[in-house]
């Protein structure tokens, strides 16, 4: 599949995008609540040893750690600790992909994945064995299997890391977290199909039966769950026996509901994101800061945006752009960086294509930017109420159009820090 040329700086483009002004910006900071680990390494052993958890471990044991696909800070370094400790207990440890159908459903995609990610055989000291092969492991009791990537199905026990946090497709007591990672990471593409086959509306019960049939065969040891704070620092890390995972990750999950940052403006003409990647979050950007979404049934909370830019795809995401679909224009630059071939599998597997689909391609930033404007139903475009944040993993920082900062003045959790000033671009349109 190719793509064919973009239309480019065409002249009718050009004659009527270029009279919309861009206004002023001034950076500005929104402040959110910032518990953090100082120590992460030691925080971990602390939890990881008070937890017990590593008393199931046996000299000669076979032991299979999930790690999944996110960028999710400290994750190396969890995941090598862990590996030593195992590996004092007298077990032999290995590491698995546990991401469902990210790195194009391929088992070498997969492991490249890990390796971006800082996840290797040498840095972890521990084996890595990756396949998209699985054991069927039982029916649910809603009638779904519990599959098992093949690997971690044949060793003696099995151990999860994962993140906690909000999912950006569905609400419910579990989102993202060890759950999740139980019944569609271990269960690789074709588990993920599975709890994905009835729409985004079923998949907290789908998690749910499909975790506890998974934790019932006995395999699952325990978990490693984490908890970040808006600023995207660890700030919580907990090792939970498998049979309390259950009962412990609904906490978690609510504690990592209160933390999550948004943008804190009721109201935007314009947001422009810098980049968006699969690093970043699973829809390349997280909906929650933003408040739009790619499925009818999620309710906005806000910030209430009437367009949004995605100027770049993260060179991370290795052409995985999905997100676009979600935004209303980009540039060529993130267009050609598209790739059908890691995009596509996710969109297949979660059955939601409105997050892979081709938005407005403009030939640079500025033109992207100006597009937004025009068609964002503003009576006088100098009024414009803009905001640009680097990616949702950064939502803290902000530049905002000079006619915000009254708003800004008048909130407590934002503070300006620089005087208004243009936007910067080089010769070919894009911005510094």
């Amino acid at each position: 599949m190719r793509k064919t040329d973009m239309p480019g700086s065409s002249n009718a483009i050009e004659r009527l995008l270029d009279p919309i002004p861009i206004p002023r910006v001034a950076t500005i900071r929104q402040k959110y609540d910032r518990p953090v680990l100082d120590d992460v390494e030691t925080a971990f052993l602390g939890r990881l040893r008070a937890s017990q958890t590593l008393d199931v471990v046996r000299p000669g044991m076979s032991i299979a750690v999930g790690v999944g696909s996110r960028g999710i800070t400290n994750q190396p370094l969890i995941v090598r600790v862990l590996i030593r400790e195992i590996k004092a207990r007298g077990a032999e440890p290995f590491i698995f992909p546990a991401m469902g159908s990210h790195g194009g459903a391929t088992a070498k995609g997969q492991q490249e994945l890990l390796a971006r990610m800082g996840v290797t055989e040498q840095a972890m000291g521990s084996p890595i064995r990756a396949t998209m092969d699985v054991v069927d492991m039982g029916t649910a009791e809603n009638g779904l299997t519990a599959w098992f990537d093949a690997y971690a199905a044949a060793a003696d026990g099995i151990v999860l890391v994962n993140r906690i946090k909000p999912h950006v497709s569905f609400r419910g007591k579990y989102e993202s977290g060890l759950m999740k990672i139980i019944a569609i990471g271990l269960g690789k593409q074709k588990g993920a199909e599975a709890c994905h086959q009835l729409g985004m509306e079923r998949m907290l019960a789908n998690i749910v039966a499909v975790g506890r049939k998974a934790i019932s065969t006995g395999k699952i040891l325990f978990g490693i769950a984490l908890v970040e704070n808006a600023y995207h620092e660890t700030c919580r890390i907990e090792a939970i026996p498998a049979h309390r995972i259950e009962d412990e990750e609904v906490a978690l999950q609510a504690e990592a509901k209160r933390l999550e940052p948004r943008i804190l403006f009721d109201r935007l003409d314009v947001l422009v994101i810098d980049e968006i990647g699969k690093n970043i979050s699973g829809t390349g950007f997280d909906n929650d800061v933003v408040g739009r979404y790619h499925l009818p049934h999620m309710k906005s909370e806000g910030p209430f945006i009437t367009r949004m830019v995605a100027l770049d795809i993260t060179d991370a995401s290795h052409g995985n752009g999905n997100g676009l679909g979600i935004v209303d224009f980009t540039t060529d630059r993130a267009f050609r960086k598209f790739s059908f071939e890691e995009t596509y599998p996710n969109s297949l597997t979660s059955t939601v294509p409105a997050s892979v689909k081709i938005p407005m391609v403009l030939e640079n930033d500025r033109l992207a930017i100006q597009a937004a404007i025009k068609t964002g139903n503003i009576a006088d475009f100098r009024n414009v109420r803009l905001g640009r944040i680097k990616n949702t993993l950064e939502a803290h920082l902000l530049e905002v159009s000079e006619n915000l900062l009254p708003e800004v003045h008048e909130n407590p959790r934002m503070d300006i820090l620089s005087e208004p000033h243009d936007l910067s671009f080089d010769e070919r349109g894009n911005l510094f």
